[in-house]
C-alpha cells in the first residue's frame, strides 16, 4: 500500500476489552461489523469508537489509575487535564451503545444531568468506576485508509458489568453479532491488523497478571510498516 495524498488526521477514540474468566476458561468479547459499513466491514472488533464532548464531563464512581493517567496523556498535554479520563469514559459509552452491555455500579444511582451521549446509560441508575479500567495499548489506523483513529485500549473485567440491553446488536446495526472468544483462540477470528495486534498484547498482559507497572505500546504506521513504541 502506498501513502495517501491528503490523509485524514485520525480522530481520538477509545475501546474496551472485555475479558470473562481466568486461565484457560478466559473468554474475550469481539462484536462483527455490519458487512454494510465502508470502515472495515465484517470484521471483528473490540467495541469502541470516537471521543465525544460529553464524555468530559461524566460524573464517575472511580478514578482512572495515576500510572494508566500519566501514559494517556504523553505528547497529550495540549488536550487538558481531563483529557485521560474522557477516553476512559468513551471506552465504557461506546461499548454500552454498540453492545448494550454496561460497565458501572448503582451505589451512588446514576448521574444528577448526564450529558446527552451519557443519558441513555445514566438511566439504567449507574455511575462509571474507571478504577477497574487497565489501559493496555494505542494504535494509530494508517494513513491509506479513508477513515483514521487515535485509538486507546482498555481492559476491564467482565464482573463490572452491572446491566444489559437485548437487542442492540442486529443485522441493521453497527455491530450485528457478539461473540465471546475463548482468548488463547480468539486469533481465529477475521480481525482487521490493529485488533490482531491489540488481542496479542493483551494476551501478553493477561498472563502476567495485568500489571499497572509494565509500559504500554503505541502501534503505529511508519514508511509502510507497522512499528511498536512504549509508553
Amino acid at each position: 500500500m502506498t501513502h495517501v495524498k491528503n490523509s485524514p488526521r485520525p480522530r481520538d477514540a477509545a475501546a474496551l476489552v472485555l475479558i470473562d474468566g481466568k486461565g484457560k476458561k478466559a473468554r474475550v468479547l469481539l462484536g462483527k461489523r455490519n458487512p454494510a459499513l465502508k470502515f472495515i466491514p465484517g470484521k471483528y472488533v473490540f467495541p469502541g469508537g470516537r471521543l465525544e464532548r460529553g464524555d468530559r464531563a461524566m460524573t464517575v464512581a472511580g478514578p482512572l489509575d495515576a500510572r494508566d493517567e500519566a501514559r494517556l496523556m504523553q505528547v497529550c498535554g495540549k488536550k487538558g487535564e481531563d483529557f485521560a479520563r474522557a477516553l476512559a469514559l468513551a471506552a465504557i459509552r461506546e461499548c454500552f451503545e454498540e453492545t448494550g452491555i454496561a460497565l458501572g455500579v448503582s451505589d451512588y444511582g446514576g448521574p444528577a444531568r448526564p450529558p446527552a451521549c451519557w443519558r441513555t446509560y445514566g438511566a439504567h441508575g449507574l455511575l462509571p468506576d474507571l478504577g477497574g479500567l487497565h489501559f493496555c495499548a494505542r494504535a494509530v489506523t494508517p494513513p491509506m485508509l479513508p477513515r483514521r483513529f487515535d485509538a486507546r485500549f482498555f481492559v476491564a473485567d467482565a464482573k463490572g458489568i452491572a446491566a444489559r440491553v437485548e437487542g442492540v446488536c442486529h443485522s441493521g446495526a453497527e455491530l450485528t453479532e457478539l461473540v465471546w472468544a475463548p482468548l488463547d483462540r480468539a486469533e481465529s477470528y477475521d480481525l482487521p491488523d490493529i485488533t490482531l495486534m491489540v488481542l496479542q498484547e493483551v494476551r501478553a498482559r493477561f498472563d502476567g497478571g495485568l500489571s499497572r507497572f509494565s509500559p504500554v505500546p503505541h502501534f503505529h504506521h511508519s514508511r509502510g510498516v507497522w512499528r511498536r513504541d512504549l509508553l
